[in-house]
């Protein structure tokens, strides 16, 4: 039996678009035939992200969105209706990250990780989740994990409890929104190389990284493609509460 994953007739909002990973994301929903709402802070970046998407023939719109500003985000979600409808496929992306030992960590390094990374997923899902129960309508709220979420890394307290919450936080918006038809579920990516970190994984301390990876290699973000449009289907109706690592197998390392 062949499949064939069509997001056609849906609308996607995908925040932290801008670039990196959250732009690769919108590009893979649109290409699947789903109606992109690319979000966040810098409208220029997005605005060349909807250019591209276009080019491609796909349909894309930016708006500004801040995820740490909840009056920000009621905007967005607003402004995306306005233009394709309520989105019934919410992308949780923006996130930031920075390393400190925990003992240098000054306060506002640690709030603006989690107010970020986890504040900041919770209200985006709840704008999203609202406005699909009010109009009675089933959607997918896919948010962007960790596999730091499940293991450690050195120098990174904030960024990884802020994806263990995440992790958890999925959970519990699952269990509270089934009854609504909506999904939630989480992608936790291992280590995928970006433009921001292609540079230390060809240092030695990066490379010592890259083998021990079971694998052997980095995650390209092509990797994540299938994945992420597998937990979007209309056919993954009955999953919800999961969490989908895509890491070549580093969570199931030896310590």
């Amino acid at each position: 039996m062949t499949y064939t994953i069509s997001l056609e007739g849906r609308t996607a909002l995908v925040t932290g678009a801008s670039g990196g990973l959250g732009r690769h994301f919108a590009g893979v929903l649109a290409g699947a035939g789903a109606r992109v709402v690319l979000a966040a802070r810098r409208r220029d970046a997005l605005e060349d992200a909807c250019a591209q998407i276009r080019a491609a023939g796909g349909s894309a719109e930016a708006v500004s969105l801040d995820v740490t500003d909840p009056a920000s985000v009621e905007a967005g979600f607003d402004a995306a209706a306005a233009r394709f409808g309520p989105p019934d496929i919410i992308l949780n992306n923006a996130g930031i990250s920075g390393t400190r030992p925990a003992l240098d960590m000054r306060p506002e390094e640690w709030a603006s990780v989690i107010d970020t990374n986890l504040t900041g997923c919770f209200t985006v899902a709840c704008a999203g989740a609202r406005r699909l129960r009010d109009a009675q309508r089933e959607g997918v709220i896919v948010n962007i994990a960790s596999i730091l979420g499940m293991r450690v890394a050195g120098m990174l307290a904030h960024y990884a409890a802020a994806k263990a919450g995440l992790v958890q936080l999925t959970s519990a918006l699952a269990l509270e929104w089934a009854r609504h038809g909506i999904r939630v579920n989480a992608l936790a990516p291992g280590y995928v190389e970006t433009d921001l970190n292609r540079a230390f994984f060809a240092t030695e301390p990066g490379q010592a990284l890259i083998r021990r990876i079971p694998q052997r290699r980095l995650g390209q973000m092509s990797d994540l493609d299938l994945p992420l449009l597998a937990l979007c289907a209309p056919g993954a109706g009955y999953v919800t509460g999961s969490v989908f690592a895509v890491d070549g197998g580093h969570l199931a390392s030896s310590l």
